[in-house]
């Protein structure tokens, strides 16, 4: 890519979006056309949890998405040291009662 062709992108960040939203539990179901990445924050002894965020978008941006992961995962651990995949055993057991 030449110097004529690169532009800037102004991105904006506002105080609300700025804080986050928690997830420990993504869900990805995908059509022809689409991702939907469904993020959901599990609290420990509880039979529900709510879709605190979802984001969709193409195949393409998936596949960027993913590269984007990789690479900074890669970063991280040689910064690090190695994140275990290793899934946590989430309980759904009963909750305590007043």
């Amino acid at each position: 890519m030449n110097e004529e062709n690169k532009t800037q992108l102004n991105i904006e960040l506002d105080e609300q979006t700025a804080q986050g939203v928690y997830s420990n539990l993504a869900i990805i179901n995908h059509s022809n056309s689409e991702f939907v990445l469904d993020f959901v924050s599990v609290m420990p002894g509880m039979p529900k949890a709510k879709v605190k965020s979802r984001v969709i978008m193409t195949p393409q941006h998936a596949k960027r998405l993913l590269k984007a992961l990789q690479e900074n995962i890669s970063k991280f651990e040689s910064q690090n040291g190695n994140v275990s995949d290793d899934i946590p055993n989430i309980s759904f057991g009963p909750t305590g009662q007043a």
